[in-house]
């Protein structure tokens, strides 16, 4: 009997084996071919349509005349590098570049300081009304720039901190540290408690636990926070135009405004400008784009 039994499941076996097609067999969550193509298709022309603004900017840039945006198409035969050359020679492209790394930088490292100790603060110690603090910093986002201008431009005369880059530096601040607040608190919440009694364990004060060990451990919610106190202060129009009031300490989002006047509009120096001033902010984004991605999601399933 158990030799019948042993070649039936033999034969049993090889039946099923013999109709199981290798070639169709697929690992578990792999997808078909045509799935692939599909998926590789869409991601290809959404690609090509976030690239496309970039491209033509580019384009528009090296027509030599201000009219040429009109007609594109002449572009091609006469294209040039002469935008450039006037941007960097005949503009003060580089005391915007100045004033712009220097309130960028100024915002990215103070905001990004104050906003890891208040997430810290709030992730790890249990003062009274602590909660309702970081509901305060929420509400401080609701009021629009046109309500704020006025007491912020009172507020800085007082303290002579107009037309100053300070001054700018802590407008910037004001906006950038309640949003990276709340996103470090989320990923500091992620960190487990147990590091912070090992620290206190071999010595470390509160400060020090946390610069020598939590600090290390959230690069990546600190380099997502500092990108975006970077983009905050180096694309912003409206406080930089009312608060810098000599034409060598703007920042390049109003120095692009000089370009247009009430009866003309130099659109050719504008894209070049506008293309070398891409440039500062992809490196940044270089700089930091390796811990991103991981500071964009760690600090969402906590808090």
């Amino acid at each position: 009997m158990s030799t019948t039994t042993v070649e039936t499941s033999a034969a049993t076996t090889g039946q099923s084996t013999a109709q199981a097609d290798p070639g169709e067999a697929r690992r578990r969550g792999e997808r078909s071919r045509p799935a692939s193509f599909a998926s590789h298709g869409i991601l290809i022309v959404a690609s090509l349509i976030a690239f496309f603004p970039v491209a033509w900017l580019i384009y528009l840039s090296l027509g030599p005349d201000k009219d040429d945006y009109l007609h594109p198409g002449g572009i091609w035969a006469k294209m040039s590098f002469a935008n450039y050359s006037f941007v960097l020679q005949h503009t003060e492209f580089f005391d915007w570049l100045k004033s712009s790394l220097i309130v960028s930088l100024g915002t990215t490292v103070i905001g990004v300081l104050i906003a890891a100790t208040t997430g810290y603060a709030v992730s790890r110690m249990r003062f009274p009304g602590y909660r309702k603090f970081m509901w305060v910093l929420l509400v401080t986002q609701m009021f629009p720039v046109a309500v704020l201008m006025v007491p912020m431009y009172q507020i800085l005369s007082d303290l002579q901190l107009i037309d100053s880059y300070l001054g700018l530096v802590l407008v910037y601040c004001s906006t950038a540290v309640p949003y990276c607040a709340w996103l470090l608190k989320g990923y500091f919440d992620t960190i487990p408690f147990e590091i912070d009694e090992a620290g206190r364990v071999d010595g470390l004060t509160p400060f020090g636990t946390f610069a020598r060990l939590i600090l290390p451990l959230a690069r990546p919610g600190l380099a997502v926070a500092a990108f975006y106190s970077f983009l905050t202060a180096f694309g912003e129009v409206a406080f930089a135009s009312t608060f810098m009031l000599s034409d060598t300490k703007y920042t390049f989002a109003v120095g692009l405004q000089t370009f247009v006047s009430e009866h003309d509009a130099q659109r050719n120096l504008m894209a070049a400008t506008a293309v070398l001033i891409a440039i500062p902010v992809s490196a940044f984004f270089y700089l930091v784009q390796k811990n991103l991605v991981t500071g964009l999601t760690a600090g969402g399933t906590k808090g």
